[in-house]
C-alpha cells in the first residue's frame, strides 16, 4: 500500500504552485476574452491528450504521418502532464493491471486522492518502463519531447502572455492584457485540464454504469464523457481499448472521435480502429453502479 511518505514534495512543488497561482485571478481580474481563450486552450489540449497521448500513443487506435505524430505529441505535451512516451508507458501498465494490487492509480487499491493525482508524484512512477514503449523509442523527436517535457508548456505560457500584451495594445476594448491572459489562458486552463483528465483515473472507476463485465471497476459516465471529449465511456474503453471510438452507441457523445473523423476526411489520420459490431448493438445489458 502506497502512502504519503512516497510523495516527492520537492519534485511536485511546481504542480502545487500552479494551483496556488489560480488565486492571481483576484489580482488580474477577468474578461470574456481571457475566459474564452482559457476554454479554447483547455479543450485543444484535452484533444491532444485524448486523441494522441491516449488513443494513439497508448493504444495505437489509428495511424498517422510522422509530422502529425510529432504535432500531436507536442500538443499533448503542452498539457504539462509529462511526455508521450512516459504517459503511454504508465497507461499501458494500468491496462495490464487495472484495479489489481499492481495498478499504479486504482481507487480500489489506494483510494480516491491517490488515484486522482498523488500517484504520479512518487519516485516509483517518475521513471519510464521502456519495455512497454519500445515502439516509440525509435523516434528521436518523441524522445526529445519526452526529455524536455517542459518545453511545450513554457512556450504556451509565453504565448498566452504575448497574446494578452498584443490585445492590450491592438484591441484595448477587449479589456485584457498579458498578465490576465497568462493567468486565465495558461494557469487556470492548465489546472482545470489536470482535474478534467485526472477524473478518468478516479471518478470513472467509481461512478457510472457497467455495460461490460470487465475485470476492473471501469464505468461509463455521461457527464465525464462530455467534459473529457469522450473519455468518460470508460467501461467501453476497458472492454475494447484499441478502438478509436469510445462512445460505442450513437447517443454516446465522443467528441474526440468526431474530430478524428474530420482529420481522417482530410487525410491527416487513417485506419481508425472501429468498436466491435456486437458492442454497438442495443441488446447489450447495462447496469448502474456507484460507491
Amino acid at each position: 500500500m502506497r502512502s504519503m511518505e512516497d510523495v516527492q514534495w520537492l519534485r511536485v512543488a511546481p504542480f502545487l504552485l500552479l494551483h496556488a497561482a489560480c488565486l492571481l485571478t483576484l489580482i488580474v481580474g477577468w474578461s470574456p476574452t481571457a475566459v474564452a481563450v482559457a476554454l479554447v486552450l483547455l479543450y485543444a489540449r484535452v484533444f491532444g491528450l485524448t486523441a494522441f497521448y491516449h488513443r494513439y500513443f497508448s493504444h495505437r487506435a489509428f495511424k498517422t504521418s510522422r509530422v502529425v505524430q510529432f504535432l500531436g505529441a507536442f500538443l499533448g505535451s503542452s498539457a504539462a502532464q509529462r511526455g508521450p512516451i512516459w504517459w503511454a508507458a504508465h497507461h499501458r501498465h494500468h491496462h495490464r493491471a487495472s484495479d489489481k494490487p499492481d495498478d499504479i492509480h486504482s481507487p480500489r487499491q489506494q483510494g480516491f486522492l491517490w488515484s486522482h493525482m498523488l500517484w504520479f508524484t512518487t519516485r516509483e512512477n517518475y521513471g519510464t518502463d521502456t519495455k512497454l514503449v519500445k515502439d516509440w523509442l525509435q523516434y528521436p523527436e518523441l524522445r526529445w519531447i519526452d526529455r524536455w517535457d517542459v518545453a511545450a508548456p513554457a512556450l504556451l505560457a509565453m504565448g498566452t502572455y504575448g497574446l494578452g500584451a498584443l490585445l492590450e495594445s491592438w484591441a484595448p476594448h477587449l479589456g485584457t492584457n498579458g498578465p490576465q491572459m497568462l493567468v486565465w489562458g495558461f494557469i487556470v486552463s492548465t489546472v482545470a485540464l489536470y482535474h478534467v483528465t485526472f477524473s478518468i483515473n478516479s471518478l470513472a472507476h467509481k461512478f457510472g454504469t457497467r455495460r461490460f463485465d470487465t475485470k476492473d471497476d471501469s464505468r461509463n459516465n455521461f457527464w465525464l464523457a462530455l467534459v473529457t471529449f469522450g473519455e468518460g465511456w470508460h467501461n467501453n474503453h476497458h472492454y475494447f481499448p484499441n478502438s478509436a471510438r469510445q462512445g460505442f452507441r450513437w447517443w454516446e457523445i465522443d467528441v474526440t472521435y468526431y474530430l478524428l473523423l474530420i482529420m481522417a476526411s482530410a487525410g491527416l489520420v487513417w485506419d481508425l480502429k472501429p468498436a466491435p459490431a456486437h458492442a454497438r448493438r442495443p441488446s447489450t445489458a447495462s447496469r448502474k453502479v456507484g460507491e
